[in-house]
């Protein structure tokens, strides 16, 4: 992986160049930065431009024999420390090397990669993800080895949130000081969750949130999005570009959703209460199962919320959408001061009670019927 591929952050990137170039590798380094800020892929190319052979100005060759192998994530001199959980292929004593190949997949597919992604892929349910002290005992095994091509063994530790106290405690001595040659990355979120001893023997690389124009012009360039899309989810990401993916990948969804939610405005303001029926029992079919319901739900507070700031507050607040603008320019005045908070407690206790399995049916005539009583209430006056 190289600086290239890594969004935004360039002064990162240059003061990390500097310190190999200057000779000043920290043995003991905290990558600390929130979540989709980039702070993994920005340690393995870090890692990268370390062992590459032909270092330029900028970034690694991307060419000679260890950037190769650097770029599939399978460099001898190269390892990994992520949380881990038994699942149906690791039934006993889990530890990141009997999941390596799930991670270099994983990794190469979305180097902005969330605790939550990776859960998923590796199946392990509602297990808590951790660091354990057989992962510990693997890592003092593998840093007894002498390095196989690279000057430097690099170890990148992801989610050190993740140690176990004493898991934690058997890598102290190590990291203070490790054999000669070898480099410990810490990739983290939070500092507050790293163990105290841990954290007091890192270099820190603070990386923040990456900027929203830099977001925006990187979702126009990697997913050809429209100018005004691209703006309005880079808004919506807050610096975070797993966020942003998630957003791109739910935006034909939220064009389903759109419709469905002007038919039901509609429906709901003229008191057409067969329209409603219909359209409640179209919500309750097989093809809407519970989450979706859910996200339905959510998607309906998002655009009563643009209502109340297109009414009431700063349009740098608005995050709409082209196909949403036209119709809360009409349906906005309808969500006021008197009747929002009965709205918007409406729609919580209904994502409330479609986690608990009520009938969606029934649930979704209930909101309908209220909505078109509380549609229909009277702006304040101010004088």
């Amino acid at each position: 992986m190289q600086f290239k591929e890594i969004i935004g952050h360039q002064d990162v990137k240059k003061r990390l160049i500097n310190s190999v170039n200057d000779g000043r590798i920290s043995h003991a380094q905290l990558f600390l930065g929130p979540e989709g800020c980039g702070n993994l892929p920005m340690a393995i190319a870090y890692a990268q431009y370390i062992s590459c052979q032909n270092k330029g100005d900028d970034d690694s060759c991307g060419e000679c024999e260890s950037c190769v192998k650097f770029q599939k994530l399978i460099h001898p001199d190269l390892h990994f420390v992520f949380p881990v959980a038994s699942s149906a292929e690791v039934k006993v004593k889990p530890t990141s090397t009997q999941y390596i190949s799930q991670w270099r997949e994983a990794v190469l597919e979305t180097p902005y990669l969330s605790l939550a992604n990776w859960q998923n892929r590796i199946e392990t349910g509602n297990k808590q993800l951790l660091i354990s002290k057989n992962e510990s005992e693997s890592i003092l095994k593998v840093l007894s080895l002498k390095t196989y091509e690279s000057e430097y063994k690099t170890m990148i530790i992801w989610y050190p949130e993740r140690f176990n106290i004493a898991s934690g405690n058997k890598l102290l001595k190590i990291i203070e000081e490790p054999p000669s040659k070898t480099l410990f990355i810490l990739v983290a979120q939070d500092a507050e969750q790293i163990i105290s001893t841990i954290l007091s023997r890192t270099q820190l690389v603070k990386i923040g949130r990456i900027k929203e124009d830099t977001i925006q012009v990187e979702l126009e360039k990697k997913y050809a999005l429209e100018s005004s899309i691209a703006h309005k989810i880079a808004h919506q990401s807050d610096g975070n570009f797993i966020t942003a993916q998630k957003l791109i990948e739910h935006s034909a969804t939220e064009e389903e959703f759109h419709e469905l939610f002007k038919i039901w405005m509609r429906s709901a303001f003229k008191g057409n209460v067969a329209g409603l029926i219909t359209w409640s029992e179209n919500m309750a079919s097989a093809a809407f199962g519970r989450e979706k319901q859910k996200q339905f739900l959510k998607y309906a507070l998002h655009l009563f919320r643009e209502s109340l700031i297109k009414n009431y507050g700063d349009p740098e607040m608005e995050r709409t959408a082209n196909n949403e603008l036209k119709f809360l320019s009409n349906f906005a005045p309808y969500i006021h001061g008197a009747n929002c908070i009965e709205i918007i407690e409406l729609f919580n206790n209904a994502s409330y009670h479609i986690e608990r399995n009520a009938n969606p049916k029934i649930l979704f005539l209930d909101i309908s019927l209220k909505l078109t009583k509380l549609l229909r209430v009277q702006a304040p006056e101010f004088n």
